[in-house]
């Protein structure tokens, strides 16, 4: 397919914005450190939770959503809606904590919590771990979509999609930094959600299509409606919505829905002004990354089981791209007529910019700060640590790009992401509140993971992919757990320093305070459990309540759709009157 003249002219236009902001915004990010990787650590809330949900609405998310619901259906959707349960418990419980650490990278972290050699050698693996070899994985799979993507709308071969999409996010992230980036995303965004909303408005309305009322009555569409499993299918119901439910959130290691907060959610509420704007911007995430943006990629995806209801109708249209349920939202975007295809390019452009933008920026602070200085150049300078920030981009995009190439779909990635970090998150849940955790417990469960997950890669045992899951979550939270009991506890300065820094609240600290009460001064903490965890489950309710909410309003369900907004409005109000509590 071609584009016309004015369809290029929005991709090029849009280049061109972001290179002048990555230009503009360069010498201010090339100051320090500080500047480069947390620009100042003076961003507002708003901006901050809008280059969240940028980040993670990336070229392959709506490809991942259009797998899920041709296959399994919109209900499929659980295996990523249950990280909302981490998410706020993010927003309400550790984005205090995590500005009130003060730390520069999520990785420094270890040293303020953990002492010894240990913990040093933790930092340094995790850095070279998380920052190379995790982070290249989620950037290749954000690259597959663009391989599919510029395989099906203009006839590209792999690796010229590959190239021609990280140039221009390479220059503008190396240059800009994180402000350069959090900027950017602010654009991307925007763009991207009147993309997709415009884009499915467009093919719901096609004569192919038929309208809403088509769309939903059809026999490919009709039985794929559902916003729960089937409980009378037992494997559904455990695979879909229970095992998400019960085990994930808590257990897995996920980027962007870390337990306990991580990564580049880390980093972005390290970078706000102060508490309130840290959970303010991780609030705003959850609520648009949850509850608003999903419902026009569900659309496309339901649309494309009318034009190519079985993968082999998506392969005979396009012979030339790697087949996959995940073409389906590809596949759909060739019906766009000019200008608003552009548009929606664009969007998609936008989407992936944003999100390997972040990861390179994410990727090269624990190269430069938590690796290169910690362990090579102790002394390094500050313009000589933003260089190896920048060079780290390159060389995390050219690696990234390779192993984009040896991918075939969307969720068999996610698959693979989730299985590499089953049971760790309970790590980084505990390790706030339960004193005993120790460097040792994390590199216990960083390993047994990684593993158990490789071994599971090689030989499937016979097992489906969520009974892998649960038993790599089972094996290495026994294993980290045992370890971290038979291991001697942090050293006690470093434990009364972390505990003095962030006052963390919880019976985990009991017996920690009664062996130092005697010989260290304790601050007490002003957080109050209670009114955490209530606002947490009710910015659940919340947020499924809109979602769902939204769904009823498209199916024409007028009555169910304003019965969960009410609740939705209600539960608002009570978390608004509950936070002027604290």
């Amino acid at each position: 397919m071609e584009l016309s003249t004015l369809d290029w002219i929005l991709i090029f236009s849009f280049f061109a914005i972001f290179l002048l902001i990555g230009v503009i915004v360069s010498k201010k990010s090339g100051k320090n450190t500080q500047e480069f990787f947390l620009s100042g650590k003076n961003m507002p809330w708003w901006l901050l939770g809008i280059s969240m949900v940028a980040t993670t609405f990336s070229a392959d998310t709506p490809n991942l959503v259009t797998d899920i619901v041709r296959q399994n259906g919109i209900s499929g959707n659980w295996v990523w809606w249950a990280f909302l349960l981490t998410g706020m418990l993010t927003v309400f419980v550790y984005a205090k904590l995590w500005r009130r650490s003060e730390v520069l990278t999520d990785l420094e972290f270890y040293e303020l919590r953990y002492s010894g050699k240990e913990a040093a050698f933790l930092r340094g693996f995790r850095a070279i771990y998380l920052g190379v070899f995790f982070n290249v994985m989620i950037m290749a799979a954000v690259c597959l979509a663009a391989i599919k993507i510029g395989g099906i709308l203009f006839d590209l071969k792999p690796w010229e999609s590959v190239v021609y999409a990280s140039v221009i996010t390479v220059i503008y992230s190396s240059i800009g930094g994180l402000r350069g980036v959090i900027f950017t995303d602010f654009l991307q965004f925007i763009i991207a959600m009147v993309g997709s909303i415009w884009a499915a408005w467009y093919i719901v309305q096609m004569p192919e299509v038929g309208g809403l009322d088509n769309l939903l009555a059809n026999e490919h569409v009709a039985d794929k409606l559902n916003f729960l499993p089937d409980f009378s299918d037992s494997k559904s119901l455990w695979t879909l919505l229970l095992i998400p439910i019960a085990v994930q959130w808590w257990s897995v290691w996920y980027p962007g829905a870390e337990p306990g907060g991580g990564g580049y959610i880390a980093q972005r509420m390290l970078s706000a002004k102060d508490e309130k704007n840290a959970i303010g911007a991780t609030l705003l995430f959850n609520i648009a990354h949850y509850a608003i943006r999903p419902w026009p990629w569900i659309l496309i995806a339901l649309a494309s089981l009318i034009l190519y209801p079985e993968l082999s109708d998506i392969s005979n249209a396009f012979p030339n791209a790697k087949a996959g349920h995940d073409l389906g939202y590809s596949a759909m975007l060739t019906h766009l007529p000019s200008g608003l295809l552009g548009l929606v390019v664009t969007s998609l452009i936008a989407a992936f910019m944003s999100t390997i933008s972040t990861h390179l920026n994410w990727g090269s602070s624990y190269i430069s700060l938590d690796f290169y200085k910690r362990f090579v150049k102790k002394d390094a300078s500050e313009k000589e640590l933003v260089n190896i920030g920048r060079l780290s981009t390159v060389v995390l995009m050219i690696l990234s790009a390779l192993l984009a190439l040896q991918f075939e779909s969307a969720l068999d990635t996610f698959n693979i992401l989730l299985q590499i970090g089953a049971g760790t998150g309970l790590i980084f849940i505990l390790r706030w509140f339960w004193w005993r955790v120790n460097a040792y417990s994390e590199i216990t469960g960083m390993v047994v993971s990684f593993v158990v997950a490789i071994l599971f890669q090689m030989e499937d045992f016979g097992l489906e992919d969520h009974e892998k899951l649960v038993l790599g979550v089972l094996i290495t939270t026994i294993s980290w757990i045992a370890v971290t009991l038979l291991t001697q506890p942090t050293n006690m300065n470093t434990l009364v320093n972390f505990y003095n820094k962030v006052t963390p609240y919880g019976v985990g600290w009991k017996s920690f305070k009664q062996k130092a009460s005697s010989n260290y001064h304790l601050k007490e903490t002003h957080d109050r459990f209670t009114i955490d965890f209530a606002s947490m489950l009710l910015g659940i309710v919340f947020v499924y309540t809109f979602l769902f909410a939204t769904g009823y309003l498209i199916y024409g369900n007028i009555l169910g759709a304003t019965v969960l907004f009410a609740v939705a409005v209600v539960s608002a109000i009570v978390i608004f009157k509950l936070w002027k509590k604290k």
